[in-house]
């Protein structure tokens, strides 16, 4: 598919730029155009997914201690809850008392956030994060 592109100048202070050529380079970009529209695209997903009703994909990372409590029973738990948003789940044995695990989801951009803040919040979850990105582009 051949794009468009537009070409367009930026004024930018000396420090800043030299600090976006260092990260640049860090994270293996071969030119500035290429990071200057990740970013534009980064900020575009963000301002989609404040919408509680937009539509959203997702992962949701986790390492918990499944001997705390009744902590593998409540994830289930949410998990049964909430089947609509949640495609696959993978679960990896760290050591006899840690796990990770992954979940990936689709749905509501408010509803994926809530079930990965209900989750994150139990007791025994030793690290969740959420990475959300629009269903469609």
């Amino acid at each position: 598919m051949d794009e468009k592109i537009t070409r367009f100048g930026v004024s930018i202070e000396p420090d800043l730029l030299q600090k976006f050529d260092k990260t640049i380079k860090k994270e293996g970009y071969t030119n500035r155009s290429e990071a200057i529209r990740d970013v534009i695209r980064k900020n575009i997903i963000n301002q989609d997914t404040i919408d509680p009703d937009s539509k959203a994909i997702g992962t949701l990372t986790m390492i918990y201690d499944h001997h705390t409590g009744n902590l593998t029973n409540k994830l289930l738990d949410l998990q049964h809850e909430h089947h609509n948003e949640i495609l696959t789940t993978t679960h990896v044995h760290i050591n006899h008392h840690i796990c990770l695990e992954v979940l990936v989801l689709k749905g509501k951009t408010g509803r994926i956030k809530k079930l990965a803040e209900k989750i994150i919040a139990l007791k025994g979850i030793k690290h969740g994060e959420l990475v959300i990105t629009k269903s469609s582009f």
